[in-house]
């Protein structure tokens, strides 16, 4: 209820704003605005058509515009870049986060990037330019340069007094980084134990030294599944001379983990991921990720239409047999979905290695029987007491049932493991593949156990 009632008042909010810009009552709209938290604004103008997003943002206060800005989508990010001037854009990059900007940067084309680097800050380009050089998908790519760095023979004073002089410019104080002369990480020291500890106590004496890093180079889901495993709301980024160059928050964590879900679930679903959401993204854009898989698909079903011809004489001579072809083809399909989908969250949570194949195969194999079993014994008072078919049928459609979900659930766990440990991504090997290659699979027993049991001549 209280959900309910919240996106209530979140759509009665952004109709009122709405309205407002509408008839333009601009200064009722920035009174409005003001006492509002900025996400809040953020996913109202994120609601907007481009053109009302932009004059929103032309109106709110231009400290509360540059909070605003970095909640919005990327592409109404792009596109209120787009339509500034160069300055005003400039203006925007500078009040920005390092990692924030360079994720705006590099949706845009290149002419612009450089007149609106023209017209930054040097120290705003030197920091961009930094994370630009580190490829997608690394922690450096995502990591941030604003942190506070302490020296080991400061005072606790000391570095009070250097938190309050950089940390409005730092993405966090919570944790501070203790650096040597050669930026080389140290150790780490927490805000509130320099609040409490005495004034002219040392860094190096207070320190933790026994500190956790990633390298620039390490792949940012598993730096994010760093940080989950012990907790940490911020990582330090380290090259490969253990000097220090950036520090990866949990708000970016959050992102990297939403981004990576997304992604295996569009793979899952055999769709070509994209970055766009859902309503952001064009008809052809979406049919372009869509149809590559269908095709393959539909070329690989075929096989299933070959092996039907091929047991003609079988569905002539017993024409029920074909009544239970599409519950034995969508029972296995499910069965090895369920498998393969706990297989591959596994291997992304790091839960199942592959040096696990065989427990996981055996165990897998336990539930299939336990499963199949189970589906067969009611299946087969089904068959026999609604359906009134002969013993010898309902027979053959139970043992198949057995097989093809003994046959699923174990094809379900090998082929996302093996598909891991061979470097690929094993979300393709997800639903749609593993569905195609059971119903060719639960055929094939289905009519062979029918041809066997029937002594059909195919």
């Amino acid at each position: 209820m209280a959900e309910e009632n919240m996106e209530q008042s979140s759509d009665e909010m952004r109709d009122q704003l709405i309205e407002l810009l509408e008839t333009k009552q601009y200064s009722k709209l920035r009174h409005e605005v003001a006492d509002m938290n900025e996400a809040d604004i953020a996913a109202v103008m994120d609601s907007m058509e481009d053109e009302e997003s932009l004059k929103m943002f032309r109106i709110l206060p231009k400290d509360l515009a540059a909070d605003v800005f970095p909640m919005l989508e990327v592409d109404d990010q792009k596109y209120i870049i787009m339509q500034l001037s160069q300055k005003e854009a400039s203006n925007i990059i500078d009040n920005l986060m390092a990692d924030d900007a360079t994720d705006l940067l590099e949706e845009m084309p290149a002419n612009v990037v450089k007149k609106i680097l023209a017209n930054a800050s040097p120290e705003t380009r030197k920091d961009i330019n930094h994370l630009l050089q580190y490829p997608d998908d690394s922690a450096g790519s995502v990591m941030t340069v604003e942190f506070v760095d302490l020296r080991e023979e400061m005072t606790v004073q000391d570095a009070i007094d250097r938190i309050r002089k950089i940390g409005l410019d730092s993405e966090t104080i919570n944790v501070c980084y203790v650096l040597d002369n050669k930026r080389v990480l140290k150790g780490t020291v927490a805000l509130r134990y320099l609040l409490i500890m005495p004034q002219d106590a040392l860094i190096g004496k207070i320190m933790n030294d026994n500190v956790i890093s990633v390298t620039t180079m390490t792949d940012q889901e598993e730096a994010a599944q760093l940080m989950q495993k012990y907790d940490f709301t911020v990582m330090p980024v380290v090259d490969k001379e253990n000097r220090m160059v950036g520090i990866i928050t949990i708000d970016d964590v959050v992102d990297i983990m939403q981004e990576e879900a997304t992604e295996d679930i569009e793979k899952m679903a055999a769709i070509i991921p994209s970055e766009k959401p859902y309503l952001k993204t064009g008809i052809f854009e979406t049919f372009r990720k869509r149809i590559p898989w269908l095709l393959l698909l539909m070329i690989s079903a075929t096989f299933t239409g070959a092996i039907i011809t091929s047991y003609e004489n079988a569905l002539a001579k017993y024409v029920v047999l074909t009544a239970y072809i599409p519950m034995l083809m969508d029972t296995g399909g499910n069965a090895g979905s369920q498998a393969s989908v706990s297989i591959i969250r596994g291997l992304s949570l790091q839960e199942i290695k592959f040096r696990d194949l065989f427990r996981v195969v055996w165990k897998e194999i336990r539930v299939a029987f336990c499963c199949g079993v189970t589906l067969a014994v009611v299946n087969f008072f089904k068959l026999l007491l609604l359906d009134r078919i002969s013993a010898e049928i309902a027979l053959i459609v139970c043992l198949t049932l057995v097989c093809v979900v003994l046959f699923s659930k174990t094809i379900g766990a090998i082929l996302p493991m093996v598909t891991d440990r061979m470097g690929f991504d094993p979300a393709v090997m997800a639903s749609p593949l593993i569905t195609t290659i059971v119903d060719a699979v639960s055929l094939s027993i289905y009519f062979a156990l029918a041809t066997h049991i029937l002594h059909i001549v195919t």
